[in-house]
């Protein structure tokens, strides 16, 4: 899967906006995290494949689950893929996909109040999601990868001690088995937190 740049992204959400407008669709406010939301938000400069979407909003600004997004939403995420050249699923709810995933599983606390608004157009209206919250989703990424990419992006949002150990401590509301517990110490000890393992 081709990666891309956040003016590339920028591009495609403009369109998206545009065709949702044509459509005479309803607005939708996306919840943006991953790579798109650490370009957007300048705390980190790499590509991203696609655009997370953890959760939506409603008009009185409710997180709301995004299992199953919108069908008109994805008709026109689809349509801009095939103007673009872009992969048909470069916006998706992944992240928080099914009983398993971060919405139903439950988000940090006060995670709406650290999300930033990004106004795309009259249809369309990104909410990236605050520095902090992507430490507790990096971690749990990147204990379950065991490293890679969220691990890199880790490194660079440069936790403290104490941000460290909040994510930790949550990713462990997500996974609460012994195994995941372990999994995160062995992450600690491996990728340069080590004095922090025995505090989980």
């Amino acid at each position: 899967m081709e990666r891309h740049s956040f003016s590339q992204l920028l591009e495609a959400f403009q369109l998206l906006d545009r065709r949702l407008a044509f459509r005479q669709a309803p607005h939708f406010n996306l919840v943006v995290c991953g790579g798109a939301a650490l370009m957007a938000a300048r705390l980190v400069e790499r590509t991203t494949k696609d655009v997370d979407v953890v959760a939506l909003l409603d008009d009185s600004m409710h997180l709301v689950d995004p299992e199953p997004l919108p069908t008109v939403l994805l008709e026109e995420v689809r349509a801009v893929a095939l103007d673009l050249k872009l992969d048909e699923n470069w916006l998706n709810n992944g992240p928080s996909k099914g009983d398993g995933g971060l919405f139903r599983s439950g988000l940090p606390e006060g995670f709406t109040s650290r999300l930033t608004r990004y106004d795309i157009g009259t249809h369309l209206t990104l909410y990236i999601i605050g520095r902090y919250d992507q430490i507790h989703f990096k971690i749990y990424a990147a204990v379950d990868r065991f490293g890679g990419y969220h691990a890199d992006d880790l490194r660079k949002l440069a936790p403290t001690d104490e941000e460290l150990l909040a994510a930790a401590h949550w990713s462990m509301t997500q996974d609460p088995s012994e195994g995941y517990r372990l999994s995160v110490q062995r992450f600690m000890e491996q990728f340069g937190y080590g004095h922090l393992a025995q505090k989980i």
